[in-house]
């Protein structure tokens, strides 16, 4: 086996909170795992950042309760099996791996833990740490990982392309056969340059979601589609690609990633103002402040628009009776940093682009549509969200996915048969057609801008049929000059990133434009 070429029993590719998840669930049973992360730091994506926290069981609460709050944010276009094994299964997992094995401080008093309540929810039900609940989670997770002789850890590489039997093995006999198997992933040294050819028994992808191709938004650098990509292209079927869910209060400031303030905040009592100083959700929905996301999103730019203003503003100061600076401290920090104290003052909020429902769909055992290729977290669809996401649902997704493919992976390993020596050597090592050095960083720039731009523009909050045309046709003609620049351009993370994030925003307005039905995030005036 040449240096360029790895074989591994399990690849996962994404080291947020799923695939880290079922990386750890993997090693512990024995199997050797190959785990890859775009970033130079294993919690460089998404995960990290959820500040929130993640659904438990709180008091009065039961299993058909959080089933209902999770169908009625999802405009029951929920997959109503997922949405029960979650409600079932989830708090399970949470005690079982975030409590007792990884130990991970959740805030509590007198043995008991403190539950929050975010919109959408009927109970208090959310566990959370401060406001940095996904780095703590994250923090734990990383460590109990790094213990682990099983687990292979690459970081700093960066997802070309999934290993298929139909699209890349030389041998007919593999080709034929109707069943596509997923055999690995073309990874990029994003150090080096070089390309190595890894080939696995099975693959997960937990790349993230897809933030990144909007203007606005919330999301990691790494959340540029990637893995629904890559899915796309293998043939994996993809779900619900319209529904992308906006953030309704992210820290209105000139940086690109906007900084997310929580919606635990609202819980905590702090409401929405207009720029005259009126409290305005109580005219848009009975919940007020704690309506579901894409309520609370679209009341943020009717009024917005009404004023000619470009945000709205989130008092805490007036409204939260906790210690602010005690119940959110990164929230405190960075504000302070961008001139805002909000133990005084309003908080200027904007939308962003913030999770995407959607994905590579994946049945309860995490099993895409293609052979031996596996999806958790935001990269895929299990059916939990529906056309919007319940809060604080994401975390406990990703880690009942994680887990759960993991022990299914597990269960098939010792009698199905393994990717043969025979099918690896049919897969030939990446091929460098490219040698004109014209990946002028000028013109990625633009193409990301132009990505950004129409996606916001044209396929963002509000839709209509003109849009998506328009941004379809837009997306479409970048796509073909984007391949020609691909085979002409040598291999190179920044056009592996941009040919990633331009086929991701034509997935995503592909979807938009079919769909004519408006419903939660996917809202079409016409």
């Amino acid at each position: 086996m040449t240096e360029n070429r790895l074989k591994g029993q399990i690849l996962v590719i994404g080291s947020g909170l799923a695939g880290s998840t079922a990386a750890m669930t993997l090693a512990e049973a024995g199997l050797e795992v190959i785990l890859v992360s775009a970033g130079r730091e294993l919690d460089d994506g998404n995960s990290s950042l959820a500040q929130g926290g993640i659904v438990y069981t709180g008091e009065n609460d039961d299993p058909k309760l959080l089933e209902k709050d999770i169908l009625n944010a999802g405009w029951e276009h929920n997959y109503l099996r997922a949405v029960r094994f979650l409600a079932l299964k989830g708090p399970q997992a949470v005690k079982k791996i975030l409590i007792d094995k990884l130990k991970i401080p959740f805030e509590s008093t007198d043995h008991f833990f403190r539950m929050t309540r975010e919109g959408g929810h009927s109970v208090s039900r959310v566990l959370y740490c401060a406001d940095y609940t996904g780095r703590a989670v994250m923090d734990h997770l990383t460590e109990e990982i790094s213990k682990h002789t099983n687990i292979k850890i690459i970081t700093d590489y960066t997802a070309i392309d999934l290993l298929t039997t139909h699209h890349h093995s030389r041998k007919l006999d593999f080709r034929y056969n109707i069943r596509n198997q997923c055999v690995g992933a073309y990874l990029l040294n994003n150090q080096t340059g070089s390309v190595r050819t890894v080939t696995a028994d099975y693959t997960v992808l937990a790349t993230g979601g897809v933030g990144q191709v909007f203007l606005h938004t919330t999301n990691s650098p790494i959340s540029i589609g990637s893995g629904l990509t890559m899915a796309h292209r293998a043939g994996a079927k993809i779900m619900n690609a319209e529904y992308i869910q906006f953030h309704p209060t992210a820290l209105f400031h000139r940086s690109h990633r906007k900084f997310l303030i929580s919606e635990a905040v609202r819980g905590e009592g702090a409401k929405l103002l207009n720029s005259k100083g009126e409290s305005f959700m109580h005219r848009y929905d009975s919940r007020g402040d704690l309506a579901p996301r894409d309520i609370v999103t679209r009341a943020i730019i009717e009024e917005m628009l009404g004023s000619g203003e470009d945000h709205v503003f989130l008092d805490a100061a007036n409204y939260v009776k906790q210690d602010i600076k005690d119940r959110f401290p990164t929230i405190y920090r960075n504000c302070l940093d961008n001139g805002v104290d909000i133990t005084k003052e309003p908080i200027p909020v904007v939308p962003a682009a913030h999770y995407f429902c959607g994905g590579v769909l994946v049945d309860l055992a995490g099993r895409s549509t293609i052979e031996r290729l596996y999806a958790a977290g935001e990269c895929s669809c299990t059916g939990i969200h529906g056309a919007n996401r319940l809060a604080s649902t994401s975390l406990l997704e990703a880690l009942l996915w994680g887990h759960n493919l993991a022990l299914d992976i597990v269960n098939r390993y010792p009698s199905e048969p393994k990717v043969s020596n025979r099918l690896q050597e049919s897969i030939p090592d990446w091929e460098f057609l490219g040698q004109e050095h014209n990946d002028d960083p000028a013109l990625i720039a633009q193409d990301w801008a132009t990505i950004r731009n129409t996606m916001w523009n044209y396929v963002g909050i509000s839709r209509n049929t003109s849009r998506l045309k328009r941004a379809f046709e837009d997306m479409r003609n970048l796509i073909k000059r984007q391949h020609d620049f691909y085979r002409a351009t040598p291999i190179s993370r920044p056009l592996t990133n941009l040919f990633h994030g331009c086929q991701a925003a034509y997935i995503i307005t592909t979807a938009a434009l079919r769909n004519e039905r408006s419903k939660g995030c996917h809202f079409r005036s016409k």
